[in-house]
């Protein structure tokens, strides 16, 4: 990303993303890392409003897609995950053999996610009889109710949401939002009836994700993972990919179709309209607070973060000038920061007793997409300052104010729509041609880590494992959408039109 730039007030350049990241998580007061437990954040209000506002959208989707938002418990029993991972391991060693998971004997299953969860094994001074895990993601606990719940066709389609903190094991470097031990976690689990069902809702789950990107000004990568990169629980995975300053990419949503794998393994299923027992067929979709994590990487500057005004806990800071000359001005501010509010706009009003530039600068770094400025002189012009986080300066009316600010807010998410879709269209590049030699296969070109590489692809996966080691890059998979015309795949020639991505991942 190019050579490190000098720090401004503290913030390092954003051309080393690897330095200016967490850094600006703190500067910005979204975390403090200090906590002495790696990999677990104390949220601070301002990253805590964020975030939730960025729950609220989601939940917003939720309600209006009929999910209904549950809160199952944090403790899981240890049989409850020697069950998960009977089934799980059962999956992968089928899927590695390519053959049906029902001739699998139980003695070839391995042993499991257990080296990947936190234990509870003493209650007070007591040994627990048996022990206890704190939650990873929530199959497990869910699926056991499910099967209480669901007992004929009138009880599905069960669409259920939980946001809750999961737990997990570590080991990697941490970075807040982006690798942490305790996770931020939205959930969604559904059930149906059978595996059309089941796809519809994948369907659904893949418009949810496009109009909360949109709302967050995230252009994604949207790509199914190749079969060694799907959950070993699903019958196909879908991810959403954000491409990152420094070419890498983040996973920040998957969703799942699981058929009725799982809900075989928990006895999951339902007396049809002619009295036959049927399984069900399950979906899953997950984000987390990676989400804000994309958010303050895509959008973010030298000179701090630049929130999308849809998740800005204060999309307006109000901002009274001279007010110590004209108490009209302090009078004046709090009465727009009413209308303001009256129309949906979340306003802070500013009357700490600092010089207007300590001011600017705090909230530049904190992102507050909008600064209202007014002094004396304002107030003989009936007019104010507005700096918009995204640049620019005007003086608008005060007249009208709630739809000048409205209009202004959509401008700067479009003006972060459009310049992250530039980011994105600049740190993609078409994969250099391959070509096979006597002693194996070789790139005609050079491979930069900080790219993300696309090309046609449309050969089995000892083909893919010959990008992966030519590149040293791992395989997104199938981009959707794919290519409008044919064209040759990388490794055999064929016409395809199917697109892959090639990248360096979180």
């Amino acid at each position: 990303m190019g050579k490190q730039g000098k720090a401004k007030r503290g913030i390092p350049s954003k051309s080393d993303f690897n330095l200016w990241y967490p850094a600006i998580v703190e500067i910005a007061d979204l975390v403090d890392k200090r906590y002495p437990i790696k990999g677990m954040d104390v949220w601070k209000p301002y990253g805590l409003r964020t975030m939730r506002l960025i729950d609220g959208l989601t939940r917003q989707e939720m309600a209006s897609t009929g999910h209904e938002e549950y809160n199952f418990p944090l403790l899981v029993p240890e049989d409850l995950l020697d069950k998960e991972n009977k089934l799980v391991s059962r999956l992968k060693a089928a899927r590695e053999l390519g053959i049906d998971p029902s001739e699998l004997r139980l003695e070839e299953e391995e042993s499991g996610f257990s080296k990947e969860v936190y234990w509870v094994t003493k209650g007070g001074d007591n040994e627990l009889e048996k022990p206890m895990f704190l939650r990873p993601t929530s199959e497990t606990p869910m699926y056991t109710m499910f099967s209480l719940w669901v007992r004929n066709h009138a009880d599905l389609p069960l669409k259920t949401f939980q946001i809750v903190n999961t737990f997990r094991y570590e080991t990697k470097q941490t970075r807040s939002f982006i690798r942490v031990r305790e996770i931020h976690f939205f959930e969604a689990h559904t059930v149906h009836k059978n595996e059309a069902g089941a796809t519809r809702q994948i369907e659904e789950d893949a418009k949810i994700v496009q109009r909360l990107m949109h709302d967050l000004c995230i252009p994604v990568l949207i790509s199914k993972r190749p079969v060694w990169d799907t959950f070993p629980g699903a019958w196909y995975s879908t991810a959403v990919d954000a491409v990152m300053p420094n070419g890498r990419t983040l996973q920040i949503a998957t969703y799942h179709h699981y058929r009725d794998q799982w809900a075989e393994a928990f006895n999951l299923n339902y007396e049809d309209s002619d009295g036959k027992t049927q399984n069900c067929h399950q979906t899953t979709f997950g984000m987390s607070e990676r989400l804000l994590g994309a958010i303050v990487g895509m959008h973010g500057d030298d000179a701090g973060l630049i929130l999308p005004p849809s998740v800005a806990p204060h999309q307006v800071i109000l901002m009274p000038i001279a007010a110590h000359i004209d108490q009209k001005v302090s009078v004046t501010v709090d009465k727009l920061a009413e209308e303001l509010r009256n129309n949906g706009i979340r306003v802070f009003v500013d009357h700490r007793d600092l010089r207007p530039g300590t001011k600017h600068y705090d909230w530049e770094i904190k992102g507050a997409p909008i600064r209202l400025e007014l002094g004396p002189r304002d107030l003989v012009s009936n007019q104010c300052v507005l700096t918009l986080r995204t640049g620019g300066k005007v003086e608008v009316s005060l007249d009208s104010i709630s739809e000048t600010i409205n209009s202004k807010l959509d401008n700067i998410s479009k003006t972060l729509r459009e310049r992250a879709g530039i980011h994105q269209k600049e740190l993609i590049q078409q994969l250099p041609d391959l070509k096979e030699t006597d002693t194996g296969w070789v790139i005609d070109g050079v491979i930069d880590e900080g790219m993300v590489y696309e090309f046609p692809f449309d050969g089995n996966d000892a083909d893919a494992e010959i990008i992966e080691k030519i590149t040293g890059l791992t395989l997104l998979g199938d981009c959707q959408p794919c290519y409008s015309e044919e064209v040759p795949c990388i490794i055999t020639g064929k016409l395809t039109t199917r697109k892959q991505h090639i990248a360096r991942m979180y």
